[in-house]
């Protein structure tokens, strides 16, 4: 059994009369310790397979399976702790707390979870041990994805689901973060999975989903990922 598992999932939206289905019969497998990239083009179906997966939407059919639990059925209660135990969010936008240090919006994350790991350990793994009391309006972009980063590693989670996470960065920011990602991945053995429209990206990953138009075009094993600092977009 896969460690991330979707079969036949469709997500379909209703808008007046009119039913779009934003995902069409997804069926991949994920297995623990990868990177894996899921690409494709805007509207193709890249973040609600991400809500999905992350529990912040519930799919119309199919099933959804992580570490063996089918999180597909869960109820809302069920949800609530998944998200807040077993998933760490990466976004586009860092969303951290304005009036709250580095340190402190590490540690607010961490104070949600049953086994969470050490926040100022968590940002010197992430380069910032020299950064922690300041706050977000003081760092750069790059710093402030760093936190975010060290923020959704802090819970310990099972899964990392990083959306865009170099969208809103320069390009030399960017490489960094997608090093630091690699790193952490192959570091920690955690499972991350990184949702982009950028092709690129798909040259560090160990498994790279293709998807187009709501559909798994098809999936990809990579038996040596480029080292994330060769990558060039």
């Amino acid at each position: 059994m896969a460690f991330v598992e979707f079969r036949d999932v469709c997500k379909v939206y209703r808008m007046g009369e009119v039913e779009v289905a934003a995902v069409d019969g997804m069926s991949f497998d994920i297995e623990q310790g990868e990177l894996a990239v899921v690409v494709g083009p805007s509207g193709s179906g890249k973040t609600t397979l991400l809500n999905m997966l992350g529990g912040m939407d519930s799919a119309t059919s199919g099933t959804i399976r992580l570490d063996g639990r089918e999180i597909s059925a869960f109820s809302e209660r069920e949800l609530t702790y998944y998200r807040r135990y077993d998933i760490g969010f990466v976004f586009q936008f860092y969303n951290l707390v304005q009036n709250l240090t580095a340190l402190e919006n590490v540690e607010l994350a961490a104070q949600i979870c049953r086994d969470p790991l050490p926040a100022d350990e968590m940002l010197r793994q992430v380069g910032l041990g020299s950064r922690m009391d300041n706050f977000p309006a003081q760092l750069s972009g790059g710093e402030q994805q760093r936190v975010a980063i060290a923020r959704a590693l802090a819970k310990n989670p099972k899964l990392l689901l990083c959306d865009e996470p170099t969208g809103a960065l320069d390009y030399r920011t960017g490489k960094a973060i997608l090093k630091l990602l690699q790193d952490t991945c192959v570091q920690t053995g955690r499972t991350v999975v990184l949702i982009t429209h950028n092709s690129a990206f798909t040259a560090i990953a160990d498994r790279v989903v293709h998807i187009k138009e709501g559909r798994v075009e098809r999936v990809v094993l990579n038996d040596r990922p480029l080292a994330a600092e060769l990558v060039e977009w």
